[in-house]
């Protein structure tokens, strides 16, 4: 059974953002990610399931999906037990085939929250889509970030008013999270900022090791509480400081596929939205002996960082005030633009005047 629709359960009954600490229905705990407890039914021990929540691993989920050999790296594991454990985790996940009938009820179940402007909900077909990693690229002043500060509002909203009810993860890379933004955007949609500002979890990274490291912290988090989205802002701006020449090219892609594929690990394991934002570089120009090639822009990361996300978008400055948002690559999604404005309140739809 695939990852999405087993998400398709994970977001079939929701609770407020507020609500997420008091003691969940029993319902609510079936349709989740599954607790590494429900290994102790297969014949494993508590201390077992220590070791395994000490390495990062904190659902069956996490344990199904990861490869052997990471396994076998943990301490206390032996190739025997991490045998059984794949075992039983694949069966308590039910990993295998299911129909494309099965896959796309799975997919019309999944949750889209809004961006806060019409036009672009309408070009991303309702908007981010959980379980899903998306990108953000463009040069600065297009709106990534403001966009990040209006989806960790926004996915607090209840369902119905298009939300995903359900806290957000920060995790900054470059020092742009203002929580004073968080506050002006949640009494746009009519939210309390106290509370809205009580659901996001922010956390600043300083280098890549500490990058990666905050992805275990942020598992550990989400299976405890209910939250709909991830933001890393921007995933690449620490690999273009550390990682420098053409000498370590080879390091830094091996070192953000990794990093990615953790993100994607984490979309399929508690069905959240994956947002990251990316810088640009100038395309040069070979032909013309160095020379950059026009205003073309082309996003860091190459193709790691292409294969990685499911749907890209393309950010740039518009006329006056307006910013451009361009599907640049998406399964799903047909090419097509969309205009839309930074306000006071976070993003909004572009009004010409």
């Amino acid at each position: 059974m695939s990852a999405t629709v087993q998400q398709s359960r994970q977001t079939t009954q929701q609770k407020e953002p507020q609500q997420l600490e008091q003691q969940p229905h029993a319902d609510d705990v079936q349709s989740g990610p599954l607790k590494l407890e429900h290994l102790l039914a297969k014949g494993f021990t508590k201390k077992d399931l220590e070791i395994l929540k000490d390495a990062g691993y904190q659902t069956v989920e996490c344990v199904a999906f990861a490869p052997p050999k990471n396994l076998v790296a943990v301490k206390g594991l032996s190739e025997q037990k991490v045998e059984k454990l794949k075992k039983a985790s694949k069966e308590l996940c039910n990993l295998g085939f299911c129909s494309a009938q099965e896959y796309l009820e799975a997919r019309e179940n999944l949750i889209r929250f809004t961006t806060g402007s019409v036009q672009l909900d309408t070009l991303l077909k309702g908007g981010i889509e959980t379980g899903n990693l998306t990108e953000l690229f463009g040069e600065f002043r297009t709106g990534k970030t403001q966009l990040c500060h209006t989806l960790a509002v926004t996915c607090q909203l209840p369902i119905e008013q298009a939300g995903g009810e359900g806290k957000c993860l920060w995790i900054d890379t470059e020092g742009t999270f203002r929580p004073e933004r968080i506050v002006a955007i949640a009494k746009r949609f009519g939210l309390n900022a106290s509370d809205c500002l009580d659901n996001v979890a922010y956390a600043r990274a300083y280098n890549c090791d500490h990058q990666m490291e905050l992805l275990m912290e942020a598992s550990a988090m989400m299976a405890e509480s209910r939250f709909a989205l991830l933001i890393v802002d921007s995933a690449t701006a620490l690999y273009r400081s550390e990682y420098t020449g053409r000498g370590e090219l080879a390091s830094r892609q091996t070192h953000l596929c990794r990093f990615l594929r953790c993100l994607q690990r984490i979309a399929d394991t508690y069905g959240v939205a994956v947002v990251v934002s990316n810088q640009v570089v100038a395309k040069v120009d070979n032909m013309g002996g160095g020379m950059f090639s026009g205003n073309e822009k082309l996003p860091i990361g190459g193709n790691i960082m292409a294969h990685a996300s499911q749907t890209r978008l393309y950010l740039r400055k518009g006329r006056g005030e307006s910013r451009i948002c361009k599907i640049y690559d998406s399964p799903s999604l047909a090419e097509g633009e969309a205009v839309f404005a930074i306000g006071e309140g976070g993003i909004g739809d572009y009004e010409d005047s």
